[in-house]
Formats: C-alpha cells, structure tokens, sequence
C-alpha cells in the first residue's frame, strides 16, 4: 500500500570536487580528456532500447577549437523520428505497470554510477562539446545531474505516500498516482547536460515514457548521459534518443495524439511555437498535455547604496560571467547607486582584466568559448551595436575573435538609459550592463527594474539596509522565480532552490522539486465502501 511507504532521509547534496593540481580527479579528467580527443566518440540515434545509425552523419566540433572534432553525430529523419515515438508508445504499458521502486532503483543506480565510473567522461564530455571549464563542468553534468536523480526519487515517494483521510465509517480512500497517457517530448538545451538528464528522466521515474530530443550541440554528452542510464538498466522503449531537424522532430511529436507532455527547456520563442502548436491541434490529442517550459531570462542585480562592494563585485563578476554568461540565470543587468558606481566599477576592471581566456583543456582558464558561431554572431551583434550607440558605452571588454575557436571578451555596457535594448534583451553571453541610478531614487528604479524586461527567472539584492532589502523583496516579487539576497542570481542548487520564473521565463514548474514531478502524474481517486447502504431512503424522508 502507498501509504505504507517508510519516510527516508532527504538525500544530501553530491559533494563538488576541487580538481586542484596532484588530485586524482584532475588526473582522471585530465587522461580522460586526452581520450575523447584522440578518439571521437560516434553518437547514434537510440531507439527502442538499439542504437540507429544513418547515412547522415555530422561533425561536433569543439567550440574552442574549430580543428578538434569531438564526436560523430548520426541524424534521423521522418522514419527514425515515428520509430522513436512507436517505441515509446509500445513500452508505456509494461513500464508504468512496473512496481515504483523497480522504476525509481534505476534512476538510484544511474546517480551512483555517475558519482563513481561515469563522472570523469561526462564531465570530460562537457568540457569538450560545451566548452565549460573542470569546475562548472563538475558543478553540472556531475553534481546536479546526480541530486536531480536522488532528489527526484525523494520527492516521487513524497507523493506516493501522500493519500487522503479515511472515513471511520468503513471508507477506505486512496489516491493512484498515475503516470500520462502517452508519451513525453522532452527538448533539452546545450547549456546543461544536467537539464538534458533530468528532462526525460523526471517523468520517466513515474511510469512515463519520452522521446528526447538535446541540442545538436550537446549530442556528445547527452550520448554520455544515456550510456550511464543504459548501464543502470533503463529498459528499451522507455527514453528514445533522437537528433536530426528540429522542425520535422517538433512537428512529429507536437502533431501526435497520444502526445501527453512537453518538458522543455530553450528560447522563449521556440516555447510560444509549443505552445501554439498545441493549442491548434488540441482536438486530435488523447488527453490534454502538460506543458512545462523554462525559457529565457534577463536576470537582474539590483544594489542599494548600503551594499558590500565587494561582495556586490564578486556576484557580478562570477553572475555574469562563469560559463561566459550561457546560463538563463546569468547576471545579464545591474542597477547601481552613483554613490558606489566608482568602487564597482573598479573591482569589475579588476576582476575582468585578470580573467584568463582559453580552452578549458587548460584548467588555468576562467573565461572559455561560446557555443557556436550563431552565438557569437548575435552577442558580437550587442557589442558592436552598443560601441556605436550614443545610449551606451562599453567600458570593460568587448572584443571578438572567431580565428581559433568562438571567444567573446567579457564585456561590460554601461547603459546611458534604463531602457536600453541590452537591459531589456536576452544576450545569452559574457556581457553585463549596468545602469547607474541616483540613490535618492532606489524606490522608483525597483519599480523601473520590474517593468523593463518581460522576463522573470532570477534576481538579486544587495544590500545590508534590511527595510531596503525588505522593499525590494516586496517590489520585486513578481520579477523573479528565484530571488537572492546578497547572493548572485544563479547556481541554484536541487533540494535547496527550487529553480523556475513566470512572465516570460516559464511555466515556473520548479525543476528538482515536487512541484515538477507532480506534473507528470494523473492522479485517480478510488473510494471503496465496506458497508454501502442498501435502501435508498434517508433519515430526513421518515414519517413524523
């Protein structure tokens, strides 16, 4: 009985390690490093638990060395694409028949593997195919993939042990958690392999089944998160890997009716398409799909006159700029008080100007390579526009070299207005913008901070005034999904804060809480009466 389910501890969060010189993780990372170059791993579609080699393959190449090839990809077409969705189909019934602990071991089984054997070639992995450095590499496709499959599996026995009263008249009340009808379409971004492993994984854990879809960018170490799956015994049919054109791939499973979910998470725009695409095919779906998305952001800092500036410089410098600003959370605006502007901004020309740039094959390196040239083209496109505006001026940065690999300069605009397109546009890289505000005027420009972007994923304050600190929360509580204080706006972390944003942003389904695995189920109520009543007659129908 699900009730009946004993209370297990919370799981504790997976350790980071340091990978500092004469360590053994930095040695593993190092010869596993030196292995994928040498040998490029070959990527295959996977469908119905076999691998689906094409005629079609591509080169993934490292996006800080336009020479390193890191994997071979095979793409898939309208064939491989209806397989993939057969396969799921055809794997529903038995998988979600499966007894919830069978189901959740195997995601149990991954987090240990990938904490043991694994964690040096993802990691390796994503080093290479998303040019993240050992730390930020570490701190994702290792560490929080790893809580997501712990955590989740927590949360999951939360909600099948959660069951309604009992009457005491002999009602026995009971909640089935059950899982969609249909399959799942599960798009993941290239920013996080963590997100690519939870993505499919969350609904799978309770007896859904996915065809998933990563960034062409990320195939190498979506390939690495699949293997380690395998090795738990993931059971064919259950999660189907797939790549090729994201149109046909989208317009398949969108156009399906046993389509049951979408989890996605990418560009506000391809999420609206989601969304209208289900709203124009509404009438031929089975059920109403969940549809839960995490979009884009423009994440903001917001500082008070009473602020540590060190502390402030610290969030900025590491917000805005740790994995080149590639995250929906990055730092990507700041607001600042004239009075401590020059203090900030000399511990940003600080900080930027000791940043070294390079390969993250070179553990020395802070600042690494953005992800393709489609990338570099859009935020070089901010910088240049920004030089040559008179409602900017780029003050820290801003150099572009595409000669060896996509290498943008941390950069810092100082926006001459509040509106400028570069405090109310996703950039998506190394570039910060800071609007300078008279601190007589802290009140109206956290009003001006709420109504400048349409997004509303992350922010911060700082400040050590707690009435300040308390109307900016009070202001600010529609603007962001995760709100920090004295902190900077990203590296939210699984079974601490729960990660999600409205307006724009998303769905804010909390990804790595119940409030995301709650989406994945279809809850049944059965009542069942030991003593149902035999005569249709109530109280009030006797005869005076």
């Amino acid at each position: 009985m699900t009730n009946s389910i004993p209370r297990v501890p919370l799981p504790p969060n997976e350790p980071v390690l340091g990978y500092a010189p004469g360590s053994s993780e930095r040695s593993e990372l190092k010869a596993k490093l030196a292995e994928l170059c040498r040998e490029p791993l070959e990527v295959p579609l996977f469908i119905g638990g076999q691998e689906v080699r094409t005629d079609e393959v591509v080169e993934l190449r490292a996006p800080h060395d336009h020479e390193q090839v890191v994997a071979r990809v095979h793409k898939g077409g309208p064939t491989e694409i209806q397989a993939a969705i057969d396969a799921a189909l055809a794997a529903r019934a038995e998988w979600a028949a499966m007894p919830w602990e069978q189901r959740l071991s195997v995601f149990l089984r991954a987090a240990e593997l990938l904490a043991g054997p694994y964690r040096a070639l993802n990691n390796a992995a994503t080093m290479l195919c998303q040019s993240k450095n050992a730390f930020q590499a570490e701190i994702d496709s290792a560490c929080e993939l790893i809580d997501f499959w712990r955590f989740n599996a927590y949360y999951a026995q939360q909600l099948y042990r959660d069951q309604p009263l009992h009457s005491p008249t002999g009602i026995w009340n009971r909640l089935e958690m059950r899982p969609l009808e249909g399959f799942v379409f599960a798009v993941t971004p290239f920013n996080f392999t963590s997100i690519g492993g939870n993505l499919p994984t969350a609904p799978a854990m309770l007896g859904n089944v996915a065809v998933w879809k990563p960034a062409a960018t990320q195939m190498l170490s979506a390939w690495t998160v699949l293997t380690v799956l395998r090795e738990a015994g993931l059971p064919a049919g259950v999660i189907n890997m797939v790549s090729g054109r994201s149109s046909q791939i989208g317009e398949a499973c969108l156009g399906h009716p046993d389509l049951a979910g979408i989890h996605f998470t990418g560009s506000t725009a391809v999420f609206q398409g989601f969304y209208k695409a289900v709203g124009e095919n509404i009438a031929r779906y089975k059920t109403y799909p969940r549809i839960v998305g995490e979009t884009g952001g423009k994440d903001f800092v917001f500082a008070h006159a009473s602020a540590d500036v060190e502390a402030l410089v610290t969030a900025l410098s590491r917000g805005a700029f740790e994995y080149q600003g590639q995250k929906c959370s990055a730092a990507s605006r700041a607001y600042v008080p004239a009075s401590i502007w020059p203090e900030v901004r000399t511990g940003l020309e600080r900080d930027l100007t000791s940043f070294s740039m390079g390969s993250p094959l070179d553990f020395r390196n802070f600042i690494n390579a953005v992800i393709d040239e489609s990338a570099f083209e859009s935020i070089k496109g901010y910088i240049d526009r920004a030089k040559a505006s008179p409602d900017a001026e780029v003050i820290l940065g801003g150099e572009c070299d595409r000669s060896k690999g996509w290498f943008i300069q941390p950069t810092v605009i100082q926006a001459k207005t509040p509106d400028y397109e570069t405090m109310r546009e996703e950039i998506f890289g190394p570039v910060l913008t800071v609007y300078v505000y008279p601190d007589e005027a802290f009140a109206e420009h956290l009003e001006l901070c709420d109504r400048t972007s349409p997004y509303a994923l992350t922010g911060a304050i700082f400040a050590t005034c707690r009435k300040a600190i308390a109307q900016a929360e009070k202001t600010l509580c529609q603007s962001a999904g995760n709100f920090y204080i004295n902190d900077k706006p990203t590296g939210a972390v699984v079974g601490q804060q729960p990660f999600g944003g409205a307006r724009a942003s998303g769905t804010n389904d909390k990804a790595g809480s119940w409030q995301n695995l709650v989406r994945w189920v279809s809850p049944r109520t059965i009542k069942e009466n030991f003593n149902p009543p035999k005569n249709y007659r109530y109280p009030f129908l006797a005869a005076e």
